[in-house]
């Protein structure tokens, strides 16, 4: 017997494409511009959601029967404020400087849109396993647009990946000449990410003409 169902394949699945939350939904665009000019930090992000709204969900799930209406917001936020706060702590202690560098943006996983959706949506209403393979899938379809807008902004914009140089070293000018790979300020800016992701939505919608919205 198959471990996971059709249905249960398909929460996994479809977020990676033709349901992403970033391309499609367009939510959590904040994050997909302001820290994905390094593929390290794309990355760190990307695994810090996929815990983040996994284990959400199934919270969120298990407590749906208990948590009065009324208050089911705040609920919703202590528990993806604790999450984010065992993610905080873990990066201090294992990664400090690059905890340094998303600080900021760690704490703003607690209102990132597709999390907060995930939970009022899908965790509310279905059970802890169907809820903690949806937190993985749009965590994942999250973490896949990360990846690759960081991979062309810190390819073309430092040269480099993971910090490590892959376009030669940056340019040394010698006399009228000059070698080495020079730098495109350009991808290091934030408008650099929305021109990835238009591109990323285009080719989507090319390969899938259902997804393109009729007017």
């Amino acid at each position: 017997m198959a471990l996971l169902s059709k249905k249960d394949t398909s929460l996994i699945l479809d977020p990676l494409a033709d349901n992403n939350p970033i391309t499609i939904q367009v939510l959590g665009i904040c994050s997909a511009l302001a820290i994905t000019a390094e593929l390290k930090a794309s990355l760190v992000m990307a695994v810090s959601v996929i815990f983040v709204l996994g284990v959400g969900n199934v919270v969120i799930s298990l407590m749906r029967n208990i948590i009065p209406s009324k208050i089911r917001i705040i609920v919703q936020l202590i528990v993806v404020a604790t999450l984010v706060i065992i993610v905080d702590q873990v990066l201090k202690a294992f990664a400090y400087e690059l905890s340094k560098t998303l600080a900021v943006f760690v704490g703003l996983i607690i209102t990132n849109c597709i999390i907060m959706g995930r939970f009022e949506a899908f965790a509310l209403a279905n059970g802890p396993w169907k809820s903690f393979l949806d937190g993985i899938g749009n965590a994942l379809g999250y973490g896949v647009i990360l990846l690759i807008v960081g991979f062309f902004r810190e390819l073309l914009g430092s040269g480099t990946l993971f910090g490590i140089p892959v376009l030669g070293d940056p340019i040394a000018k010698t006399g009228l000449y000059a070698t080495g790979y020079e730098n495109n300020g350009f991808m290091i800016i934030p408008p650099a990410a929305l021109i990835v992701v238009g591109i990323i939505i285009w080719v989507q919608r090319s390969r899938n003409p259902a997804l393109v919205e009729e007017h």
